[in-house]
């Protein structure tokens, strides 16, 4: 009898737990609405949502993720840059936060801070400077990266360290031919830096010099291992490029011609400009 009071104790005490798990509670609740509403890019409705959860239940396990999906939501809505991003930061300084929301934020700041600078807001160029010194790798990274597309050459210089780390030591191929990329879009001369130690008569150089019709100094040049040819070529400005097509000449081809004929001098002319390319 004594076996069966127990078993009967224990199914009773089991049957409430479930019952008190299986209820949702109200700060679950909300939560739970607001990421349907997210998903369905409803992002006002998410957000009264999510500032009820933050403003009723401040001790919530969902607190922390409540403030960075308002973000989001902020985010999601035109105008509200400014205040995206300040939410962001707030979520950054949460002491209970997911590391790859905190990620995740992180990234969010840079590209709302870019935005925001295209817009003409150029003191938010500092959100993402900041962010070059981060001690998460993806963080640095993507913030050279972004500053990389800062016309002021000045501003995106500052990337350049942080650049030549990533095409140094960069984890796959890709990610360090994006940062050469890059330094090449903010300072060709950085490159140098990487031609193969090796006797200078052994490597190939390819020579890019655009020059103004009776104009001495080239408007645009550059030396480049030719390794990194692929390089040169996207970084020919697209009006230059167009020169080029007129005259009958695709990038295909010109280095088609450079690699069966070293030293040739390609000479492109054109809407005033000459264009001369050549690899010894």
């Amino acid at each position: 009898m004594r076996k069966i009071n127990i078993s009967l104790a224990i199914l009773l005490l089991s049957t409430s737990l479930l019952q008190a798990y299986t209820q949702t509670q109200p700060d679950e609740k909300l939560f739970q609405e607001a990421k349907i509403l997210i998903f369905d890019k409803k992002w006002e409705k998410a957000q009264e949502k999510l500032e009820t959860l933050i403003d009723r239940y401040p001790d919530s396990t969902w607190f922390s993720q409540a403030v960075f999906y308002k973000a989001k939501c902020l985010e999601g809505q035109r105008g509200k840059e400014v205040e995206a991003l300040e939410v962001y930061k707030s979520f950054i300084q949460l002491e209970e936060r997911s590391k790859s929301l905190a990620e995740e934020a992180e990234v969010s700041i840079i590209d709302l801070a870019y935005d925001l600078y295209e817009d003409g807001e150029r003191s938010y160029l500092r959100e993402i400077e900041r962010r070059l010194f981060n001690s998460n790798r993806v963080v640095k990274y993507y913030a050279a990266f972004k500053l990389s597309y800062v016309k002021d050459k000045k501003i995106a210089a500052r990337a350049v360290p942080v650049l030549k780390s990533i095409a140094r030591e960069g984890e796959d191929d890709e990610i360090r031919d994006r940062a050469k990329i890059a330094l090449l879009r903010v300072d060709p001369s950085a490159l140098k830096d990487f031609e193969e130690e090796r006797s200078e008569s052994r490597i190939r150089v390819l020579h890019l010099r655009v020059n103004r019709v009776g104009k001495r100094e080239p408007v645009f040049s550059m030396d480049i291992p030719w390794a990194l040819a692929d390089l040169v070529f996207g970084a020919i400005p697209e009006n230059e490029k167009e020169v080029m097509r007129k005259e009958g000449y695709d990038i295909d081809r010109v280095a088609d011609e450079l690699t069966r004929f070293r030293g040739k001098i390609i000479e492109i002319r054109g809407n005033g400009t000459i264009i001369k390319i050549w690899v010894d």
